[in-house]
C-alpha cells in the first residue's frame, strides 16, 4: 500500500515547504560574473577559430567558377574561347590575305 495513507498531513507538508521555498531570497551571481563569462567566451572562440583571410579564398572561387563554366552542359567557356580565337585569326589574315 501507499506511504500516503499513514501520512494524513502529508499535503500540508509540501504546501509548508514549497512556502518555504517561495520566501527564500534570490541567489545573486557574484560582482563581476557577467563580465568574467564573456571574457572566457571570447579567449575560447579567439584561439579555437583563427581567423582566415578572405582574400585566401578568391583562387580557389575562381578555379571552382572555370570548372563549373567548362563541365557545364552548354559548352559556354569553349564556344567563347572558340569564337574569339576564330575572330582573332580573322583578323590577322584580312590583312594578309588580300581580300
Amino acid at each position: 500500500m501507499s506511504d500516503s495513507a499513514t501520512r494524513r498531513n502529508a499535503d500540508e507538508e509540501w504546501e509548508n515547504l514549497l512556502h518555504q521555498l517561495h520566501n527564500q531570497p534570490g541567489a545573486q551571481p557574484r560582482p563581476y560574473f557577467y563580465s568574467r563569462v564573456q571574457a572566457r567566451l571570447i579567449r575560447a572562440t579567439a584561439a579555437a577559430h583563427a581567423p582566415v583571410r578572405t582574400w585566401l579564398h578568391w583562387p580557389a572561387y575562381a578555379v571552382m567558377l572555370g570548372l563549373l563554366l567548362l563541365l557545364s552542359g552548354d559548352d559556354a567557356a569553349l564556344h567563347s574561347v572558340s569564337s574569339a580565337n576564330q575572330a582573332s585569326s580573322d583578323w590577322l589574315e584580312l590583312p594578309f590575305g588580300g581580300k
